[in-house]
């Protein structure tokens, strides 16, 4: 995650390939929402895992969190991926820092005390923490850093992040066969090109179930923020949306769904415990998946520096169970499709290949041809689909 526009434009500028594109997380950070999904309640700071009985000194896997864990979003999902990697790997100890602010200062203090006290591994996993991990990096030559969501590389930091855009797509197919306004509503955290890509693929999935559907935007300029989230959901089904999808931290969104009896499509974490009578499924993270193959390559001597950027084929990207609200004929369609992606079938660029049409009617992707990860990944994802209704604020 990171806090503003101006930092994410730093970020798609350089990004050529493969590499990450920002994460969501929370810039104006609140505290809010400290329930997780399991119903615990996480502390300021956290040390967990033992080392192994046998076989040596055990690992010590360090993660830096932008959000609480209990924001039932972004960094609840990162962490569930270091519970993971505890009950995945017995040889590692993991300890993580929960609401660090993204300036450098703070940053840097709470990752290079992390690398002092001798963590071999260094997870940071907010788009701010970017030169601050960088930075303590080049201190400590034999730690191995992974950043989540930039693009800055040494020979002991790599970037992560995962095509979150097929889920969403899947999703929209589902969310078009179970509007009958035929209009969606889509509360957006900030207009920067991952935003963008999510909302387009999710409006192409409703669009091809759905060609008389339309997605209307809002955006908040938040990413955690329970209370706005909420209103401009309520907003939205006030305009005649009768399911609502996000790219916010929070099942706020969903919550006012429920409220008014409607559907909706949560995001990072399966929200369908916090609203089970809305939610019709969440594009989820399983951070736990590429947390544990990193780590076996830092045990194995077998660890590069790398940009990597994962889909569902990989298992870092998933769909929430489907909702038993949704038909069986809807859910077969979703789960045929849903195959397709793991078996790589399809993929990011199969969702993005054209024939395309922007907002306005015209042409933007012609038949056959599919946009490339630069422009998915770049500024030059600045603009909505057919069926999208909004603007993109600058």
């Amino acid at each position: 995650m990171f806090k503003s526009k101006s930092f994410r434009l730093l970020l798609v500028i350089a990004t050529l390939v493969l590499s990450a594109c920002g994460a969501p997380a929370t810039g104006d950070t609140g505290t809010g929402g400290n329930a997780a999904p399991d119903g615990s309640v996480a502390p300021a700071a956290s040390q967990a895992g033992a080392p192994a009985s046998s076989g040596g000194q055990a690992t010590k896997v360090a993660f830096v969190y932008v959000g609480p864990v209990g924001d039932a979003g972004w960094t609840w999902a990162h962490d569930q991926g270091r519970q993971a990697l505890e009950q995945n790997l017995s040889n590692v100890e993991t300890a993580f820092l929960e609401s660090v602010p993204e300036n450098p200062a703070d940053a840097e203090r709470v990752i290079r005390d992390f690398a002092q006290k001798g963590y071999n591994v260094i997870f940071t996993t907010s788009f701010g923490y970017m030169d601050p991990t960088v930075n303590v990096a080049k201190d400590f030559p034999n730690t191995r850093f992974v950043h989540i969501s930039g693009y800055k590389t040494a020979d002991n930091v790599s970037t992560a992040f995962g095509k979150i855009e097929e889920p969403r797509y899947v999703s929209g197919l589902i969310a078009g066969k179970m509007t009958k306004s035929n209009t969606l509503g889509y509360v957006a955290a900030f207009p920067i090109p991952e935003v963008i890509r999510g909302i387009n693929a999710f409006t192409l999935g409703v669009r091809k179930s759905n060609p008389e559907a339309k997605v209307n935007v809002v955006w908040t300029n938040t990413w955690f923020d329970p209370q706005k989230e909420r209103q401009a959901a309520e907003a939205l089904l006030d305009q005649g949306a009768d399911v609502i999808a996000q790219h916010q931290d929070t099942p706020g969104p969903q919550q006012a769904a429920e409220a008014r009896g409607l559907f909706g499509v949560g995001y990072n974490a399966d929200m369908s415990k916090f609203a089970p009578k809305a939610v019709l499924t969440s594009p989820i993270w399983n951070w736990g998946t590429y947390y544990t193959n990193v780590v076996k390559q830092v045990q194995a001597g077998t660890w590069k520096s790398e940009q990597y950027w994962g889909g569902w084929k990989d298992g870092v990207v998933d769909l929430a169970p489907i909702g038993t609200m949704v038909p069986a004929d809807v859910q077969q369609m979703a789960e045929a499709e849903v195959a397709k992606f793991k078996s790589g079938e399809q993929d990011i660029f199969t969702i993005f290949t054209g024939p395309i049409n922007d907002q306005s009617g015209a042409q933007k992707v012609p038949a056959g041809t599919a946009l490339t990860a630069e422009e998915l990944l770049s500024e030059k994802m600045n603009w909505f689909v057919e069926g999208v209704q909004g603007s993109i604020q600058q």
